[in-house]
């Protein structure tokens, strides 16, 4: 008898066509997203418990949609909830990575079929649907790339989820170029965080909020909302958890050698908060997280082989686990 936990997790956001630099000057084509990346490991991570991570998005009628989608299922992310637009495009980036593994991003997204998402045809029943999910996942990219209008319907709707006692999971994730100004990203920061569950947020990020650049800086602003727990995370130093009131770190995964840390952040995420939903606890969660990006520092691209990522919810998901 299956007695793996029945789980419904909603994936807000934008997945787009990566271009990536290769040593030889070449460039080799994917696809990727902050919130597409946390859903494939999360969904990577907890496969035995069947296709329950859904990706809430929208996409073109072009090949290239055609093909992401198809991507997206192959890694075990359901796509039912991604709208397809006609005469729309995915947006694209490309990334370039130094010598030390750390990367530069440049966008081309201005006619990306999802800005619009929340508020074309079809976006009512869309957000309707997501009442019938445990948890919903999003970023500061997802919320940045949409127009104004979307963003206030999606926030309110989230809002009424969280107050019915729906888990909201929220990565601060800044780009500021995606944003009008830093004002506008810290209110509606704010906003999210007075109805999420969950945040995580990078030492770099906490800056957008006002706050020092710094864990003991963040960890002291955080520490008050006793209602949200908080994931402070620092690259390959440990990262700072706070809930409950209290304040606690844990070390990262040692790499002797980075190739690349793209998704790193984002696979930690997906780690971390499967490992919540399983039952964990904090600190034992971000133990497993590391791991995972751990693995993915050491290969190219946001979506490294799916035999490169570490099992670590081997036990927590098999089907006859006490």
């Amino acid at each position: 008898m299956d007695k793996s936990p029945v789980l419904r997790v909603a994936a807000i956001g934008e997945c787009m066509v990566e271009l990536q630099e290769r040593a030889d000057g070449s460039v080799s084509q994917a696809f990727g997203g902050d919130t597409l990346n946390t859903a494939v490991y999360m969904a990577r991570l907890g496969r035995r418990l069947g296709r329950f991570v859904h990706y809430v998005s929208a996409i073109g009628d072009d090949p290239f949609s055609s093909a992401m989608a198809e991507f997206w299922r192959a890694q075990g992310v359901d796509d039912s909830l991604t709208m397809r637009r006609a005469g729309r495009r995915p947006g694209l980036y490309f990334i370039k990575t130094d010598a030390a593994g750390e990367r530069r991003f440049f966008y081309w997204r201005g006619e990306a079929a999802v800005r619009e998402a929340f508020e074309c045809e079809g976006s009512d029943a869309l957000l309707e649907s997501l009442a019938g999910f445990d948890a919903i996942y999003l970023s500061g990219i997802s919320l940045a790339v949409l127009r104004p209008a979307s963003r206030e319907r999606l926030l309110a709707r989230l809002a009424e989820l969280a107050a019915a006692g729906k888990t909201i999971d929220f990565d601060c994730n800044y780009r500021p170029l995606l944003w009008e100004d830093v004002a506008t990203t810290r209110a509606v920061y704010e906003r999210v965080f007075g109805f999420a569950r969950r945040v995580l947020v990078t030492v770099e990020e906490l800056e957008v909020l006002g706050v020092a650049p710094h864990p003991a800086a963040g960890a002291a602003h955080f520490r008050p909302l006793t209602q949200l727990e908080v994931v402070i995370k620092d690259g390959a130093k440990p990262c700072t958890l706070i809930h409950g009131g209290q304040v606690e770190s844990v070390a990262a995964t040692c790499i002797p050698q980075v190739v690349d840390t793209t998704a790193a952040g984002d696979s930690f995420s997906g780690a971390y908060l499967l490992g919540r939903m399983l039952g964990l606890d904090p600190a034992e969660s971000a133990r497993r997280a590391h791991r995972v990006a751990g693995a993915v520092v050491q290969h190219r691209g946001a979506i490294i082989p799916a035999e490169a990522t570490p099992d670590v919810y081997a036990t927590e998901t098999a089907a006859d686990r006490p």
